[in-house]
């Protein structure tokens, strides 16, 4: 009778059972890679990422190349510790040994505006798989609804005005510029325009023609949001 060596088999078995464990064991390992972060410059604001939403210089995002868009992600200056929380909806940055490329809000956070680049660690926190789908809406709503007092006008401003930035959720408009006219104790104005077929409203404060009051008044605005400029009402 002929003998059958079960060695081979056996040995591929556990080979097999060892090459499986570490994909498993690769897949469940959080994403984390070290090396030098950028951020957008101005020329990007209110245009589209890969994603298709609007890049804008306040919102905590991000460009990674491979990671899916929806992931968050944890991102540590190693220079001093500090750290930020951004979404990715971009893909980039593509030079050599750059591993992500934050908006101008997360930049600043992170405290490397000035130099430009950082040396950063990029860690996985949530992929767009772990995240539940949105439930559908069924007309019904436990949260309180939010309710604005509005005195609306449609006026033609003739001066200048600082604008801090522009948004496509007309519900963060309203609640922005009652904060900010209570807090600046100026006049908010809301520019509608459209870029690509996006609807934008663009908050901007005070009507001058006085450039000392409308750099006082940018220089007072840059403490809350550095990315503020003068801009000519058209």
């Amino acid at each position: 009778m002929m003998k059958i060596s079960y060695k081979p088999k056996i040995l591929l078995f556990v080979l097999f059972l060892i090459i499986n464990n570490i994909c498993v064991v690769a897949q469940n390992e959080n994403y984390k890679k070290t090396g030098i972060a950028s951020f957008y410059a101005d020329k990007f604001e209110g245009r589209t990422t890969a994603n298709g939403e609007i890049y804008y210089h306040a919102k905590k995002t991000a460009a990674h190349r491979t990671l899916p868009f929806g992931s968050i992600v944890k991102v540590t200056n190693l220079e001093n510790n500090k750290f930020i929380v951004v979404r990715i909806n971009d893909r980039g940055p593509f030079v050599d040994n750059r591993v992500i490329d934050l908006s101008k809000s997360a930049a600043n956070d992170l405290d490397f505006i000035k130099k430009g680049l950082a040396k950063v660690k990029v860690e996985l926190i949530a992929s767009i798989d772990n995240i539940p789908d949105k439930q559908p809406d069924t007309g019904k709503s436990n949260k309180k609804g939010s309710y604005y007092k509005l005195d609306v006008q449609t006026i033609k401003p003739t001066g200048k005005g600082v604008q801090i930035g522009s948004f496509k959720e007309d519900e963060n408009v309203f609640r922005l510029a009652g904060r900010l006219k209570t807090k600046y104790n100026v006049e908010v104005y809301i520019e509608v325009t459209e870029i690509k077929k996006q609807k934008l409203y663009r908050v901007i404060l005070g009507d001058s023609q006085n450039d000392s009051y409308l750099d006082k008044l940018k220089k007072n605005l840059s403490k809350e949001y550095p990315d503020c400029f003068i801009v000519q009402y058209k």
